[in-house]
């Protein structure tokens, strides 16, 4: 594979700690960079994904598709010479997984009338 093709990136965890870096063709999906973070996840941190799906990555301040290559989500100021990228790694959770009961939520609804009067210079709010 030429060296043009390899993309060198750095995977920042919640604590500020690094996966890398390693290189990675720029066809490589995210959703196939999910499945290596999570296999190289450190175990001695409190939180660890289970699977890829709860692995979020961010670059450039998106949310980067599963769809997408590594090519595709190349920032452009990213793309320095002999230059690391570093992609944020936010773990959630699916929803279905982290219920742990049934929770019941209450609403109450009320009206509120306001009424305001603007003659001349005078302004008044009322409501009840």
């Amino acid at each position: 594979m030429p060296d043009e093709d390899l993309v060198e990136l750095k995977f920042r965890l919640y604590d500020g700690s690094d996966i890398g870096p390693i290189r990675y063709s720029s066809a490589y999906t995210v959703a196939m960079l999910k499945e290596r973070i999570v296999a190289e996840w450190p175990r001695d941190k409190k939180i660890v994904p289970k699977t890829a799906n709860d692995v979020k990555l961010i670059s450039g301040g998106k949310i980067l598709e599963n769809n997408k290559t590594v090519g595709q989500c190349r920032i452009p100021f990213g793309d320095l010479p002999g230059g690391v990228i570093t992609m944020h790694v936010v773990v959630q959770p699916s929803l279905a997984k982290a219920k742990t009961g049934i929770f019941h939520l209450n609403l109450k609804i009320f009206t509120v009338r306001i009424f305001y009067s603007c003659p001349d210079t005078r302004f008044s709010l009322n409501a009840f």
